[in-house]
């Protein structure tokens, strides 16, 4: 028989108890070990060797990967995908709240988080192109304002820093809804009401109890846009131009062109560090959070209560 974890069975007459935990555990840490931990530990030691001459690298220790992140070409970049990711990542939070709202408090919840998931049955490149047939030159958008006579030409929409932020929101909204709908629908909408009986108007019962109350959805769909968007690739390279270029080109210029491997494993080691500490506070924060609740109630409880 099994109980949780454990397998009972009998031996010599007792009951034995057989912890069987860690074989549930073990296919999953063998996939994280060899799919995860020995790629980053490949990366981690290229970042620190020589670049060959022909490219790849020489097994030379070298720091000189992490000191040309310091060229201020490379931190401009650092800085203008650091802004990208955190814009997109904040628009991307705004429109899911009152989405995620809506879906909780609809009854047709099940048919919203349908159209929510269904562009995932599309391939992600064919979505990115599909904005070009929108936004280009001769695209839909274009065409219509120059057949309503808006506009006289064609508007460049494509290849800019709005066109990346645009269709990085439209390809990870998806990530900020369902954490945010999660959280949403499980809070006790009858504390709206209380407030309301207690004087607070509509907003104000927003602000100061539905969103202290899903502080843990909110960090979780911020982070869950964030990283992608930090590490975008695909998108800045086929619609963003000369002030969108991110750290995935970047990468992706050092593996193929320059050939530089130690310096493309630097960039990549420091992506991976800044998105473990967003990680790391995540946790911080929903375990700081999770023990302030659990002291509150504690000593809202009455004393011999069980």
């Amino acid at each position: 028989m099994v109980v949780g974890c454990r397998q009972l069975y009998c031996r010599g007459g007792r009951t034995v108890k057989k912890n069987i935990g860690p074989l549930y555990v073990a296919p999953l840490a063998i996939w994280l070990l060899l799919f995860f931990l020995v790629p980053l530990s490949i990366i981690a030691l290229y970042s620190f060797m020589s670049k060959g001459i022909y490219g790849g690298v020489v097994y030379r220790p070298s720091v000189n990967g992490y000191l040309a992140l310091f060229n201020p070409t490379f931190l401009s970049v650092a800085i203008a995908t650091l802004l990208i990711a955190l814009f997109s990542s904040v628009l991307m939070v705004l429109m899911a709240l009152p989405a995620a709202y809506f879906i909780a408090r609809s009854k047709r919840k099940n048919i919203w988080l349908f159209l929510v998931i269904i562009p995932f049955w599309t391939n992600f490149l064919i979505r990115i192109y599909a904005w070009i047939a929108i936004l280009g030159n001769n695209g839909f958008l274009n065409s219509l304002l120059i057949g309503c006579g808006i506009t006289n030409g064609h508007v460049q929409f494509l290849y800019n820093k709005y066109a990346v932020i645009l269709v990085t929101v439209y390809t990870y909204l998806p990530f900020a809804i369902l954490p945010l709908y999660s959280t949403i629908e499980k809070f006790d909408f009858s504390l709206f009401e209380a407030a309301r009986d207690l004087g607070a108007t509509k907003w104000q019962s927003i602000l100061r109890v539905l969103l202290p109350s899903i502080r843990g959805g909110i960090a979780t769909a911020f982070l869950f846009t964030f990283i992608p968007a930090f590490g975008s690739y695909a998108i800045p390279q086929i619609l963003g131009g000369r002030d969108s270029l991110m750290l995935g080109n970047i990468i992706a210029r050092e593996l193929t062109v320059t050939r530089n491997w130690p310096l493309a494993s630097s960039i990549s080691m420091v992506l991976t560090v800044i998105t473990t500490l967003g990680v790391v506070v995540f946790l911080r924060m929903n375990r700081s959070s999770v023990e302030k609740v659990r002291n509150v109630t504690v000593s809202e409880t009455p004393a011999g209560t069980p």
